[in-house]
């Protein structure tokens, strides 16, 4: 839920002690495995409105704000659910709990259950390389009914959305998509609104990203089917919205917008609140200053040192109050998990850096059906340095819960 803007006012009450840290765990190797032994607690805050851009996580002070509708510090647990996994790109829940899980590299997807039980579903056509591969997945906002699940997969010729019953061919419901070794975009969501949302890089073209006629440095918006809605903000077009380099990340809040991470060039990493039909100015614009030449800019920046943003979620209604109505953005590059307090205008009014060198390049965070976050690892994606049990399916839940 959003803050009261009077929150941002309210002088810091306490300081606790931040303290994060992930359990090892063993299991099978190259088949995954059920983790949790002995699970680490982070005492849970308030980033407030003071933290810099590389405040520290792990072991350092760090500053909490309780404010109104904000409860008191909560323990949360760091659990280890699987390991040996090869580049877990995506997840998306499906009704019973079970997440399926994308591996980019291997064209596998996995069924991951809350108790960190892993089996393979089946292996997705995918002829990727170097950033591409079997990137996204989606499940279906009626999946009771049509057990549709999608995915964003590499081919030859282009970048596609494809759809599938698990087990079955998949068939094509988006093609065409700009294709290359690197900037491939690749996640897919459902929106509040039913329709699918894709995002795409500019696969090495930086022409494309204005070019409202391509699909490459966009976040594209189709029903189900793959057809246009006819409430998109550009007649008979996909476009949503355009000038993006790189995205990787769509969340929802609780009332509806959308914000987006994206990656930068050499020196400024974004996150942004998408409106339809928007302009975000790559490659005129990389980080802030667009504004006066017509371009939206982000709510906040990062110097990619610390960033490389992928995943994305907005914690609703979940399991640790506090962070409710959060922005948690996994951070590649930066080896950390972000998480930006919002305002009630959807502005960042604080900053906290979790898991900061402790697992390595995150790559991807999801809110589980019980409210926990679930978030995954990314060190044999070939810019990583693996660790023995890599990659991983980490879970973020209050102790006990």
């Amino acid at each position: 839920m959003r803050r009261n803007a009077q929150y941002l006012a309210r002088t810091l009450l306490f300081v606790a002690l931040l303290t994060i840290a992930f359990a090892g765990c063993g299991g099978p190797t190259g088949g995954g495995g059920s983790g949790g032994e002995n699970p680490r607690p982070i005492e849970t805050g308030d980033p407030g409105a003071t933290q810099s851009p590389s405040s520290k996580s792990a072991g350092t002070t760090g500053s909490e704000t309780s404010g109104e509708g904000r409860p008191a510090s909560t323990r949360v647990e760091v659990r280890t659910l699987a390991t040996d996994l090869r580049v877990p790109w995506s997840f998306a829940f499906l009704p019973g709990g079970d997440a399926l899980v994308t591996e980019r590299d291997s064209g596998r997807l996995l069924r991951v259950s809350p108790s960190g039980d892993v089996r393979e579903v089946q292996t997705l056509p995918e002829g990727g390389t170097g950033e591409g591969g079997l990137l996204g997945v989606a499940v279906s906002p009626e999946y009771e009914r049509d057990r549709y699940v999608y995915a964003y997969t590499t081919t030859a010729s282009d970048n596609r959305v494809v759809r599938f019953r698990l087990g079955d061919e998949p068939e094509a419901v988006l093609t065409g998509i700009p294709v290359n070794s690197y900037h491939n975009g690749g996640r897919i969501e459902f929106g509040p609104d039913g329709m699918l949302y894709v995002t795409t890089g500019d696969a090495g073209d930086t022409a494309t990203s204005q070019d409202r006629g391509s699909l490459g440095g966009k976040i594209l918006r189709i029903a189900p089917d793959g057809l246009t809605p006819d409430d998109n903000p550009f007649p008979n077009s996909p476009v949503y919205s355009f000038g993006h380099r790189n995205v990787q990340g769509l969340a929802w809040d609780a009332e509806g917008q959308l914000f987006a991470s994206e990656f930068g060039e050499n020196t400024w990493d974004e996150a942004n609140r998408i409106q339809a039909g928007e302009n975000y100015g790559w490659p005129e614009v990389e980080g802030e200053g667009g504004e006066d030449r017509g371009f939206v800019d982000p709510i906040t920046v990062w110097p990619t040192s610390e960033a490389s943003p992928s995943g994305a979620e907005i914690l609703v209604d979940g399991a640790i109050p506090q962070w409710e109505g959060d922005l948690f953005v996994t951070a590649l590059r930066g080896e950390s998990l972000w998480r930006l307090e919002l305002d009630d205008r959807g502005n960042v009014a604080g900053r906290q850096r979790l898991l900061e060198g402790e697992v390595g390049r995150v790559r991807d965070v999801a809110q589980a059906p019980d409210g926990s976050l679930w978030v995954s690892t990314s060190n044999r994606d070939g810019r990583g340095t693996p660790a023995e049990n890599d990659d991983r399916i980490l879970r973020l839940a209050p102790e006990n819960g």
